[in-house]
């Protein structure tokens, strides 16, 4: 049987989820290799060195930069406050008084009279990094941070917004083609909501003023999403946007309903907690936005096989995918054939295709880069 590779989407109600949680520099490890963790235990903590702001403070009171050791009121290594007095002159007889004040707190890290200049370190920055799931510390990464593996359902989106969040999953949609109903749902303050097709700007309004923590939908429109974020976005990475939850995408743009084993796989695991991120790279080095839902058995200790890792990414006639360029941006389908030399489409290229039905017996000739497995 004919086969390829391509990547692939996961959408499963079980598999091993391993996640790397790093400090962005080196510190301390927090836990240790066995240990079960939940989704708030801090993994790893550093400081960041805080700024330094310079001040030229002979500019200031008028003098030389040779005569800066002189007027100082601080020596360096010692702790400013905002505001404070750190350098004088004086006239003759007391006038033409001047002083310089510490733009910020601190600590003065040097005085130069060669510069003239004054450099004062702010308070360091704490850095903290956790687990995000609940599971088992498999791995120490010294001075960076572990790997907590855990066993999870886990679905993975075609696009979304805005970084980590957590709380407990709650359906705000009546089926899978209903549009995403903040009134549905119960207590969606600090949940997950999970839509059916589609949500536009005033839903997504109202699961803001709920103080939802997430969202997952089928699709969104542009517009909608240009009104969500508060700007144009491009798809190439996304994650670091100020938004009040996480948006995550799983079929495409437009008004697509959510697939339907998607939908019930999210509604059987209704009132667990679910740890979502937003965060798309669609570029080399793929991430994919992704819900993950540790079971029951994590907590326990106990662990799953990994979801058909033999297959991962293997293409094959009667496989499940998504196709990921227009015209039938995230639509799924299931591969038919996977015809041998490569063909010519509509722009003229000659490229490797595959051919998909779509459902009610049409089928379609596309490009294998536009498409991705669905495992589940």
């Amino acid at each position: 049987m004919p086969t390829a590779y391509t990547p692939g989407l996961m959408i499963t109600s079980r598999t091993v989820v391993r996640k790397e949680r790093l400090l962005p520099i080196r510190g301390d490890v927090l836990v240790s290799e066995g240990q079960l963790v939940d989704a708030d235990t801090p993994i790893a903590r550093a400081l960041r060195p805080g700024n330094l702001t310079s001040v030229k403070v002979t500019e200031r009171l008028g003098i030389d930069p040779s005569e800066l050791p002189g007027v100082m009121l601080k020596k360096e290594g010692e702790q400013v406050e905002a505001r404070e007095v750190i350098a004088e002159t004086r006239g003759f007889f007391g006038l033409f008084h001047s002083t310089c004040e510490s733009p910020a707190a601190g600590v003065i890290e040097h005085i130069s009279p060669i510069s003239g200049y004054v450099g004062i370190r702010e308070p360091p920055v704490p850095l903290e990094t956790v687990a995000h799931i609940g599971g088992r510390v498999a791995q120490i990464i010294e001075g960076q941070g572990a790997v907590i593996e855990t066993s999870a359902a886990l679905v993975q989106g075609i696009f979304g917004v805005g970084g980590e969040r957590r709380g407990a999953l709650r359906m705000a949609a009546e089926s899978a083609a209903s549009p995403l109903d903040v009134a549905r749902a119960h207590d969606p303050r600090g949940a997950v909501l999970v839509g059916g097709a589609s949500a536009d700007g005033h839903s997504l309004a109202a699961a803001a003023r709920a103080g939802a923590a997430g969202v997952v939908v089928g699709s969104i429109d542009d517009v909608d999403l240009r009104t969500f974020v508060g700007y144009d976005i491009g798809v190439a990475v996304t994650g670091q946007e100020q938004v009040p939850f996480a948006l995550i995408v799983t079929e495409g743009f437009g008004r697509v309903p959510m697939a339907q084993a998607t939908f019930e796989l999210l509604a059987s695991l209704e009132g667990k907690t679910a740890s979502i991120n937003g965060a798309t790279q669609i570029r080399a080095g793929v991430i994919r936005p992704e819900v993950i839902v540790p079971l029951d058995a994590d907590v326990a200790g106990q662990s799953a096989a990994p979801a058909r890792p033999e297959t991962a990414g293997q293409l094959a006639i009667g496989s499940q995918v998504r196709l990921i360029r227009e015209p039938y941006f995230g639509r799924l389908a299931v591969v038919t054939a996977l015809p041998a030399e490569p063909q010519k489409i509509e722009t003229e290229a000659l490229v490797r295709v595959v051919e998909v039905e779509l459902g009610a017996g049409t089928r379609a000739l596309v490009p294998r880069a536009n498409v991705e497995m669905v495992h589940g």
